[in-house]
């Protein structure tokens, strides 16, 4: 046989798109997820990289089938398998499906997750003309009752906000994504089918793990260029957010401002903890008597239109002059 490029033969076209899929324990999902790689409307070159995080399920025969089907219409498939007894996380697999890929662009699916046959075809589209960018989409639901709130707003955000309001789960993967000068383009088009349910990854992610690291990356890239500034909302998640800071941006908070008016009268919040002494005392005043910049700690879409009403009355610019910390 001859080699690739030899006389006589033809090197093989370079592969544009390696589609990412981890696997653990998936057999109840992988059959519809790998079909939807199957039915990609792409014409462009693909491959499958596929690794398998010690799966005890059907999980391996149903990655075999799919291989076989897959290479029959002409899209090569990776499999790498973590053999021992214990899985090693959704981390380590994505990583290990990235090693053994080939592709240009890598599209991340997880085994869960189910695509729309454009959306590998309409991703690429905008990724060759948005270079060193991550390109996302828009996702719907299964159950479809299930985060309504959160689909909606990750649905409708504006091309500025994905860079103001978008935090995706692989936080640390856009965060330095972003640091180094990446941006964030959105196909706006429902391409993915995105499945909540108890077994989730997103689950084993603890709450003060994502909180911690959404407070340090507000703390590089927003308040670094803030001297001082307003955190909106002067009740738990506002406060708790000041306890978070560094004791150098806590100095830079100048009022809490809020719409209740027991808050408000009470004129200030003491933080007891602190070690200063005498304890910090932060003025409490109404939003429209507060000074921007504010960092926003209220959740949209929870007030009827009464939160945006308010905001809006101020005619601020969003990354100027407030940033959502919600």
């Amino acid at each position: 046989m001859a080699e690739p490029g030899a006389a006589g033969g033809s090197p093989e076209p370079p592969v544009q798109v390696s589609i990412i899929v981890p696997v653990h324990n998936s057999e109840c999902w992988l059959d519809e997820c790998l079909k939807s790689v199957w039915e990609q409307d792409f014409k462009g070159t693909m491959e499958l990289s596929i690794f398998n995080d010690a799966s005890k399920d059907g999980s391996a025969e149903i990655i075999e089938k799919w291989k076989t089907k897959l290479e029959e219409v002409g899209v090569p498939v990776i499999i790498g398998n973590n053999d021992s007894s214990q899985p090693r996380g959704v981390g380590f697999a994505k990583n290990q499906a990235v090693i053994q890929s080939s592709g240009t662009y890598l599209c991340f699916l997880d085994s869960d997750d189910v695509m729309m046959p454009q959306r590998v075809r309409l991703q690429h589209e905008v990724a060759i003309q948005h270079p060193n960018s991550i390109v996302g989409c828009q996702v719907r639901r299964e159950p479809l009752d299930s985060t309504e709130r959160y689909t909606r707003w990750i649905n409708n955000l504006t091309q500025e906000q994905l860079l103001t309001q978008g935090v995706p789960e692989d936080l640390l993967f856009f965060y330095e994504h972003l640091q180094k000068g990446g941006e964030v383009f959105r196909v706006n088009h429902c391409l993915l089918l995105y499945r909540y349910h108890p077994q989730a990854a997103t689950h084993s992610v603890l709450e003060g793990t994502i909180w911690h690291h959404r407070v340090r990356f507000l703390e590089d890239r927003v308040l670094s260029s803030w001297t001082s500034f307003t955190i909106w909302n002067a009740g738990k998640q506002g406060k708790k957010l000041y306890r978070s800071l560094s004791p150098a941006n806590q100095k830079k908070v100048s009022a809490f401002c809020d719409v209740d008016e027991k808050k408000i009268t009470k004129g200030f919040y003491t933080y007891e903890e602190s070690e200063e002494r005498p304890k910090p005392k932060i003025p409490v005043c109404h939003f429209r008597d507060a000074s921007p910049p504010f960092v926003i700690c209220v959740k949209l879409d929870l007030t009827g239109g009464a939160f945006e009403t308010n905001l809006d009355m101020l005619n601020l610019k969003e990354g100027m002059d407030y940033y959502h910390f919600n």
